[in-house]
């Protein structure tokens, strides 16, 4: 996530979405303070066998903001390298004991970088990215996504959001948007475990006007043995 304060103070009833549109990320972490781990992360770390103590698995958190689901992984015995922009994002993370035991212990290194910037450690298992990677630029995109991809080893999982073209946010240039063709284009190596497409009008009152267009993924990279579609 990036780390652009917002232009103007905003109303202090406004819903997330709304701060998440302007960056104004202190506001968006207030407005989501206390929800649980993503849909999708609980998806794909059940997928996986439990966690050995002996051979730790990592997890790249990418976009983690506050922690929601960096504890979880931390929770299930996994090793984390968590990122993000926001230094108020960071600052709610370390603030939560868990992770700031498991940074102490090594269980957890927290990385300041924007989306541009990124250079990923290599040994992942699984790569986390609950509704940030669309915050990358455009231009910037296709890079980060490689990178992504060359960090995640067969067997390896990738779960997250990506929003799709439709999506009311479509015209903010800063944002990346894609087709339902080119989500699926970036899994022709993958299993889909879980590929859900969401295009909808807002469907609560308190969610205030936008249209949402987004994919919710959890995929599996084939080992070479295999063979087939996704």
């Amino acid at each position: 996530m990036s780390s652009h304060p917002p232009s103007t103070p905003p109303p202090a009833n406004q819903p997330a979405h709304e701060a998440a549109q302007r960056r104004d990320w202190p506001a968006y972490f207030d407005r989501m303070r206390g929800k649980p781990p993503r849909d999708t992360l609980l998806g794909a770390l059940d997928a996986f066998p439990e966690t050995d103590p002996s051979n730790t698995p990592l997890a790249l958190d990418l976009g983690c903001g506050d922690g929601r689901d960096t504890s979880e992984l931390l929770a299930r015995g996994w090793r984390v390298w968590a990122q993000d922009a926001s230094d108020d994002g960071l600052r709610r993370l370390r603030a939560r004991p868990e992770c700031a035991a498991a940074e102490r212990d090594g269980r957890l290194t927290i990385a300041h970088a924007a989306f541009e910037d990124l250079q990923l450690p290599a040994g992942a298992t699984l790569v986390n990215a609950s509704f940030s990677l669309p915050f990358c630029p455009p231009a910037h995109f296709p890079a980060l996504w490689a990178k992504i991809d060359a960090a995640i080893p067969p067997g390896g999982r990738f779960c997250g959001q990506l929003f799709g073209d439709r999506d009311a946010w479509a015209i903010l240039e800063d944002r990346t948007h894609l087709a339902r063709s080119q989500a699926l284009a970036r899994f022709d190596q993958y299993v889909l475990e879980r590929f859900i497409e969401e295009d909808r009008p807002s469907s609560q009152q308190s969610e205030a006007h936008k249209h949402w267009h987004l994919f919710h993924i959890i995929a599996r990279k084939r080992p070479q043995t295999e063979q087939g579609p996704a």
